[in-house]
This record gives structure tokens, sequence and C-alpha cells, in this order.
């Protein structure tokens, strides 16, 4: 099971504050880097595929995996987080990435229809998670792929302010089932990271990051 939090205790995290100053904590940008590498050993990434990126941020892991598609749209509820990536996109002059601003808490819906759905450390941040996969399934071509990385169970003890977070740490075992009840087909799951951080006390603490895939059936049943 996952330990959970009760959502009417949990206030949303203003992302929007944070975007200015997110790319320069340096384990966030090799966190995006190995789960680009966890992606691309599990999936066959080739350039007629098409990607989208739930909960992309600044573009962190979109861009690691820019170069491995033929586009990749990357979706995130912070106007603050994509005005950061929209300027990474200019900056690097990508004609295949594009930013999307979708916030499915104000009734906004997934839409378009991809080969590839990729998800880093947003599920966490998601209250009810079994109508999102419902999303992520209908919006995938027959055959696609999800992925998913997230914490495995921490107690609560990875984030030092826990407002916005719904679930501390996902147990991949239940997180595998709600991949099967959406509908998904060989489900598989791999460490992909650890993360170090320091306790209060100063010991050096581990917690590990799964990556969960599954693909949609190739009858679209």
């Amino acid at each position: 099971m996952t330990h959970d939090k009760d959502p009417m205790n949990t206030e949303k995290r203003d992302f929007d504050k944070e975007a200015a100053t997110w790319d320069e904590n340096p384990a966030r940008v090799r966190l995006a880097k190995d789960i680009a590498d966890a992606i691309s050993k599990q999936i066959a990434l080739k350039s007629d595929i098409n990607a989208l990126d739930f909960g992309c941020g600044t573009g962190l892991l979109t861009i690691q995996l820019q170069p491995l598609v033929q586009s990749i749209v990357g979706i995130d509820s912070s106007r603050g987080m994509l005005d950061i990536f929209n300027a990474k996109i200019a900056k690097l002059n990508l004609t295949n990435v594009s930013a999307l601003l979708v916030d499915l808490d104000k009734g906004d819906t997934l839409t378009g229809n991809y080969h590839l759905v990729v998800s880093s450390m947003t599920l966490h941040h998601v209250k009810e998670i079994k109508p999102l996969f419902d999303q992520f399934y209908n919006i995938l071509a027959p055959s696609g792929f999800l992925c998913v990385a997230d914490l495995d169970l921490d107690d609560g003890q990875f984030h030092e302010d826990n407002t916005g977070i719904f679930h501390f740490g996902f147990d991949r075992a239940t997180l595998r089932n709600t991949f099967i009840e959406a509908g998904f087909d060989n489900v598989q799951d791999i460490s992909a990271t650890e993360v170090m951080k320091p306790s209060p006390s100063g010991e050096t603490r581990r917690f590990t990051v799964f990556l969960m895939t599954g693909q949609k059936r190739s009858d679209n049943a």
C-alpha cells in the first residue's frame, strides 16, 4: 500500500515560486538524466515516436528525451515552470519540443495521440491516480508505452516540506495493479536511480526511484 496523507490537510504546492531556481539543484539534473537513461533501456526509442512528458516542470527530462524521438510535448500545471521551459526551447532552438499548460485540477483533460507517455517524480503530487491512468491510456496509440518514475515508499522523509505531497512514495506491487486495472499489459519495474540526502541529524539517507512501464494493448481493447 502507499503511505498516503489525508488530502484534506494537503495544500497545492506553489511551483511558480520555485521555477526560477529549480535547475540550480544538481541532484535534479542528474535525476532527469538517470530517468532518461532508464527509459532508454526499457523502451526502444525511435525517430518516429511522438511522446508526452506529464508534469514536465522546466523540461529537464523532456530535453533529455528529445534527441531520441520525433517530437515531445511537455505539459505542466505551473505557468512559471513552463516559462523557464519555453526559454530553454528557444535558446536551444528545439524544433521538435513544445510546452503546454494543462491543469487537471481545474478540469483540463489530456488530449492527443502519442506512442509514449512519460512522467517523472510527479505522481506523488496527484491525489487521484486511477483517473489519471485512464487518461494516459486514452491518449496512447495501440501498443504505446507508459513510463512512470517515482519514489519507493519513503515515510514522508524525502521532501523537506510535504506541502502538495499526497503519497509518501509508492509500493510497486500496488502501483503495478493500477497499471493493469487501467488496461496496460507487460507491466515491469526496475530501480532506476538513487537520491542521497542528508538527514536532520547529519546522516545520509538513501532514497530509491523506480521506473515502471506498461504497454497499451495492440487491439485497442
